[in-house]
């Protein structure tokens, strides 16, 4: 096994930016390259640990405050732990920082333009968030905080060429060889 040292590398973005389709193939490449690797987004979360908050903006707070715990639990044991989470408050990613530690911690910013996301939405959260079905929903009646300074930003590419970025980004500061 190839452990250098465990880590968080967390993708923000709107909802359809591609933050979990990433994440997965960056645990993907990472396992292949014999790395440990696990994937933790919203959707997992919440039908376990987080299955009684909703999305009022305390609710977002604590869902991504344990999101946050869990993550640095993962990169304690050596794991790269990769958190996939519109995670909108810049409070609530800095949070995660804190539980983690600055020097593992890896805020990746997936700036997909609303209308990509739109058109992406196979949930068609989106439309009923539009049709007021649903209230508080991120980027449409709800706030998204883009990172002021992420470890790396990423905007359009391919989900490769967005995993090779993660991956030069995790070799350079050492987490990976």
């Amino acid at each position: 096994m190839n452990v250098k040292r465990g880590a968080v590398v967390w993708l923000t973005g709107l909802s359809g930016s591609g933050k979990t389709t990433v994440a997965h193939a960056l645990a993907d490449e990472l396992t292949r390259a014999g790395h440990l690797a696990y994937v933790l987004d919203g959707d997992r979360l919440r039908d376990g640990l987080n299955a009684g908050l909703g999305f009022s903006p305390e609710d977002r707070a604590e869902n991504i405050r344990r999101a946050g715990e869990v993550a640095a639990l993962f990169a304690d044991a050596g794991v790269i732990a990769i958190a996939a989470f519109i995670s909108p408050y810049r409070a609530g990613r800095d949070g995660a920082r804190r539980a983690a530690g600055s020097d593992r911690f890896f805020e990746i910013f997936i700036d997909t333009p609303i209308e990509e996301c739109e058109r992406r939405d196979a949930k068609g959260l989106y439309r009923r968030a539009r049709a007021g079905e649903i209230a508080d929903f991120t980027g449409v009646s709800a706030p998204y905080e883009p990172p002021l300074a992420p470890d790396l930003h990423l905007r359009g590419g391919s989900v490769e060429e967005s995993v090779d970025r993660i991956a030069a980004l995790l070799a350079e500061r050492g987490v990976i060889a």
